[in-house]
């Protein structure tokens, strides 16, 4: 049995994290602006600001296979390894961010990204505006986006009843 574990980052993290991202971001940008926008995890990493707050790493045994970046108030990163999809690992991520950020918690997330959207829906966040603009990281794409957002003590009296 794999033993799955958070930890925070470490700086000997980054080959692994910047894998994770390049590989995860293709498929992001897939069905939404196109694969030509990319940009890698160490050309945007400084000016996207991953360290200006806290990044947390999902490890299977001692493998990194995700990780996630966020503020006080804004998730800012979620990226798991496509060899790991869909095994709930970008759930614990996320629900260790909202655990630390403040009441009300902001992401964004491309038009066509639909099982990021659906993971944040389904964990409370609700859309409070789609836009077209310039792709954040890559201003020479046009990109159009859903911005999130979680009132987490909203969502505790909703669902305490």
């Amino acid at each position: 049995m794999r033993r799955m574990y958070l930890r925070n980052y470490s700086p000997t993290d980054w080959d692994a994290i910047a894998a994770i991202h390049d590989r995860a971001r293709l498929d992001e940008l897939r069905p939404s602006v196109g694969v030509e926008a990319f940009l890698s995890l160490e050309a945007t990493a400084e000016g996207e600001g991953l360290f200006e707050g806290e990044v947390w790493v999902a490890c299977e045994d001692q493998a990194i296979v995700g990780f996630v970046a966020f503020t006080d108030s804004e998730l800012t990163w979620l990226y798991v390894s496509p060899d790991h999809y869909r095994r709930g690992i970008g759930r614990l991520l996320l629900q260790k961010a909202i655990s630390r950020c403040s009441n009300v918690v902001h992401t964004s997330v491309l038009s066509g990204n639909d099982a990021a959207l659906q993971l944040y829906l389904s964990e409370g966040f609700q859309i409070v505006e789609t836009k077209t603009g310039k792709l954040s990281g890559n201003e020479s794409f046009s990109a159009t986006g859903h911005n999130l957002e979680l009132d987490k003590q909203l969502l505790e009296k909703s669902t305490v009843k």
